[in-house]
């Protein structure tokens, strides 16, 4: 098992590429394909490393939405075809900044 810090690290990745991505907007997301594959594909590896992290640091944050991310994960894995392009851009929205908050958080706890 690797340590809570490399994956909180790829976690913070995956974010500065959605947001490099998204940085023309909306409407280029649901206009251009490329810039959903590119934003899809980083939400599923995002979701992926939050899988690897420990127990113990999930349970010590129970603010995050840890199961809800598994979930979006199998989504984005299992179910591709049953995307829905409306509900990503809600969740990128709605809950990636308290996501991205709560990851640099924890981030700085890591690291004392």
């Amino acid at each position: 098992m690797k340590d809570d810090r490399v994956y909180i690290a790829h976690i913070i990745e995956c974010l500065k590429w959605i947001d490099d991505y998204l940085s023309e907007g909306k409407e280029t997301f649901f206009a251009d394909r490329k810039t959903q594959s590119a934003v899809l594909r980083e939400l599923q590896t995002l979701a992926e490393s939050t899988q690897h992290l420990s127990m113990m640091l999930k349970d010590s944050h129970p603010e995050v939405g840890w199961d809800g991310i598994a979930g979006f994960r199998n989504v984005l894995v299992h179910d591709y075809l049953g995307i829905n392009l409306d509900r990503v851009w809600q969740i990128i929205e709605n809950d990636l900044p308290a996501f991205r908050a709560a990851i640099k958080s924890i981030h700085e706890e890591l690291k004392d």
